[in-house]
């Protein structure tokens, strides 16, 4: 069975330590692999009894099959990686570029095939699709606007406050309400979300967010997890959000297979 498999049903109850857990053991399972619950438990600065329950949140009976499942896990992904690789170039990477592919990795790991179908037969139904976005998720989604408009797609994409406070009034019955925010806790967002629920019947609301539990998911009925290493300089926050677009481009792809099929 694949780590992932087992693990990805039981993202949404995890607490923000327990995500945190989750983020260590996946970005360096080659190291716990081999070590007890003692050793991991004191690299992630819990006690062993908080690693073992968090071990069963995830969907394990033990941290014997938790050790085991990702042996065979990292197994199976070199044997892929072997057959798969046809490049004869070696490209060096520091710290930062090792972490950033991990996160994409993640971010595509845990997307649940289901919810992508579910998701993708909403939009045969050719909605519009209203898209809220703040700080720099605002380029994503500019950029997510202009992949969505050229497959055919009406897209409402508010730019400033004054805007996302009256978007609500042009949101339709089959319509699909996209929020993009990290944190999952902006209160404009939140109060968005809130109003549009009270006044708007609409198609579904769906929210990309980190992996902790968080209030914009929890109002979603699909929620897409990003993962991503926050990043701040001069008091700029300046956190990579390439995650997004992997998962709207995905989806796209998606909903295309189904056109095809129909």
């Amino acid at each position: 069975m694949n780590f992932f498999e087992i693990v990805n049903p039981n993202v949404e109850k995890l607490s923000k330590n327990e995500y945190a857990l989750l983020d260590y053991v996946i970005k360096n399972m080659d190291d716990v692999k081999s070590k007890s619950i003692r050793e991991v438990a004191a690299a992630c600065f819990v006690s062993t009894t908080t690693f073992l329950r968090f071990v069963r949140k995830i969907g394990f009976s033990g941290y014997s099959e938790f050790s085991t499942v990702i042996k065979y896990t990292l197994l199976n992904q070199t044997d892929e990686d072997e057959e798969k690789a046809d490049t004869h170039f070696v490209v060096e990477q520091n710290a930062y570029r090792q972490e950033y592919l991990k996160n994409i990795q993640e971010t595509v790991r845990v997307l649940e095939g289901q919810k992508l179908i579910s998701l993708s037969q909403l939009m045969l139904k050719a909605p519009k699709l209203i898209i809220y976005a703040k700080g720099l998720s605002k380029y994503a989604a500019e950029y997510v606007r202009h992949l969505y408009t050229l497959n055919g797609f009406i897209i409402l994409f508010p730019l400033n406050y004054e805007e996302r406070q009256v978007a609500y009034r042009q949101i339709g019955q089959d319509d699909l309400v996209f929020m993009f925010n990290y944190g999952g806790e902006d209160p404009e967002l939140v109060t968005l979300m809130q109003e549009i629920e009270r006044k708007c019947t609409y198609g579904a609301m769906v929210s990309i967010t980190g992996a902790n539990n968080n209030t914009i998911q929890n109002m979603s009925d699909y929620n897409f997890y990003l993962f991503t290493d926050e990043v701040v300089q001069n008091g700029v926050e300046m956190t990579s959000h390439v995650s997004i677009i992997i998962i709207m481009e995905l989806l796209m792809y998606q909903y295309r297979e189904l056109v095809k099929q129909r």
